[in-house]
């Protein structure tokens, strides 16, 4: 503790022509202005700014002609004939400035040494610890999806990005990627991961989608295991993911920093921040179909996105559209959900915890399930008559009935249009998903479950509602026991007044089968098994830091 605390520095530096004083230790950079006299300026308080050491971009030894337009604020001030003559006696700091609603930008201070050999004391220490920070990257492999989102992303990246990681001293590879699934094939095959401390994709949630079933396949594949086996468990990326927003939601920024800023998440980057997140694998059988990381669902969801495809030329309007005419539609799909239940573990999906920068429930459970993911083997449950209720059988549960919508949150998945998102208390790096079977109801009663998602009500305290915190399930359809060959593309173009006979009683029309929408993609089939891995990769993200944590850093890092 005395040697995190000790002060490797201490001198009085200027800033701005007044006289501060500064000191450093291993983990804290301060200035304090001296008090002033208290003939002239007797109420004037003495506030101590502090940024944490690695939260420091960098600092540069400023030239006599930059130091002189960085000091010239207006007021006349004299110059000495020694510092005329010396040009190293000033050095800038640039280190992270917490905003509002979680935004970070790049601050800066000038110091003003008395002698060259001062300033360079304070510029080499200051490298040194810099430099010992093991988790920062030093080379970053980047894809930029330049059609994402409002086709934005190389201007952000060129503009935003690129400045920072160059004044970081950060030396990044980039790709421009020209088709669909670029940046996934790359990192299957080509891309040499050795040379790189992390990837990063400049783009929206598919874009991040992609990245992560290339970098998470090519790890299982180098270790030997076979990612179309859902009985395998899968070995973590030893490299970090980092986000540039630049899509349409951004919801993994949502979730995993709170903002989608692009220059927020430059700098979670750049000063090396490690947040792990579990991932979901689908298979149907025995075949691997995606990896899901915030959402799968199907029903209402899985339709929306469905219809909205065929609607891209609206833009992001397309999604209002289509969940109007979905809701209106109000499709219900029978089949049997298997899971199984999430024991011995902090938290449920209705308690008011959220998950948070070093949350504790991740902590623990991620800890706990890790250690016993190996001991859930995959049994097949018995046939059961009973509609809609709740059967234990060993370590699987079974429910059967009728849902207008079945999801599986791994996340939060808040978003500019539900900020509370599908499961608030759902956790980044607990190994578990929250599943929410929506059962059967009126369109008033599930109009009024999609519009708890804006408010503060919760959203599960409805009868037709149930949530089960979950390591795995499987979802088959009641009229689909084995769809291995079922086109769910042509299935899906229906018209909206298409389900008539609402039971499927006798008369030969052809039932309606759904589809899953597993971040924002179609599954090509419905009968999945989803099994939820433990912190199977990690992010350059820290987790949503609470509001009072905003506020005091913001008023200690301010000038």
């Amino acid at each position: 503790m005395e040697r995190a605390t000790r002060l490797l520095l201490v001198a009085e530096l200027r800033v701005r022509n007044a006289a501060y004083e500064v000191s450093l230790s291993r983990s804290l950079l301060s200035w304090k202005r001296r008090a002033p006299s208290p003939v002239y300026r007797p109420f004037r308080p003495s506030v101590q700014h502090s940024v944490p050491v690695s939260e420091i971009i960098c600092v540069r030894e400023e030239d006599q002609e930059t130091s002189r337009r960085r000091r010239d604020d207006g007021t006349w001030r004299k110059f000495s004939e020694s510092e005329g003559k010396d040009c190293r006696q000033a050095f800038t700091v640039w280190y992270v400035e917490r905003r509002r609603q979680h935004r970070w930008q790049c601050a800066d201070i000038t110091f003003t040494c008395p002698g060259g050999p001062t300033c360079q004391s304070w510029i080499r220490t200051i490298t040194e610890l810099i430099s010992s920070i093991a988790c920062r990257p030093k080379q970053l492999l980047v894809y930029i999806n330049p059609h994402g989102g409002k086709r934005r992303g190389r201007r952000i990246y060129e503009q935003q990005v690129a400045p920072l990681f160059a004044r970081a001293g950060v030396s990044t590879h980039v790709i421009v990627t020209e088709h669909a699934n670029h940046a996934r094939d790359h990192l299957r095959t080509e891309a040499e991961l050795d040379k790189f401390d992390g990837v990063v994709c400049v783009g929206g949630d598919g874009m991040f989608s992609e990245m992560v079933h290339g970098l998470v396949w090519r790890t299982q594949v180098d270790a030997g295991l076979d990612p179309n086996c859902p009985e395998e468990t899968l070995k973590p990326c030893s490299l970090h993911i980092g986000i540039i927003p630049a899509g349409s939601t951004d919801c993994i920024c949502f979730a995993t920093v709170g903002t989608n800023d692009p220059v927020t998440s430059a700098l979670h980057i750049i000063i090396g921040d490690s947040q792990a997140l579990d991932v979901c694998s689908v298979h149907h059988n025995s075949t691997f179909l995606r990896y899901s990381v915030s959402l799968l669902g199907y029903g209402f969801y899985g339709d929306v996105l469905s219809d909205s495809e065929r609607k891209r030329w609206m833009g992001p309007a397309r999604y209002d559209f289509s969940g109007l005419k979905m809701f209106l539609t109000h499709h219900y799909y029978e089949g049997t959900v298997s899971y199984i239940p999430a024991r011995r573990i902090l938290g449920t999906p209705r308690d008011a915890t959220r998950c948070r920068s070093g949350c504790a429930v991740c902590r623990h459970n991620g800890q706990i399930l890790s250690e016993k993911a190996d001991q859930y083997q995959v049994e097949e449950t018995s046939d059961c008559e009973s509609s809609g209720e709740e059967t234990a059988e060993g370590e699987w549960r079974t429910v059967r009935g009728k849902f207008l919508a079945i999801n599986a949150a791994s996340m939060c998945c808040a978003c500019p249009r539900s900020p509370k998102g599908l499961s608030p208390a759902a956790h980044l790096a607990d190994g578990t998903a929250d599943l929410i079977l929506v059962r059967k109801c009126s369109r008033l009663d599930f109009l009024r479950h999609l519009l708890r998602h804006t408010s503060k009500d919760d959203q599960f305290d409805l009868t037709f509602v149930d949530v089960h915190r979950v390591l795995r399930f499987r979802f088959t359809p009641r009229h689909c026991q084995s769809d291995s060959d079922l086109d769910l593309r042509e299935l899906g173009k229906r018209q909206i007044f298409s389900q008539i006979c609402r039971d499927h009683p006798a008369c030969g029309c052809t039932p309606a089968f759904g589809s899953w929408n597993c971040d924002g993609e179609i599954l090509a089939h419905a009968a999945i098994d989803a099994r939820v891995h433990s912190q199977l990769i990690r992010l350059f993200a820290r987790g949503i830091e609470e509001p009072p944590g905003f506020e005091e850093m913001a008023s200690s890092a301010a000038v």
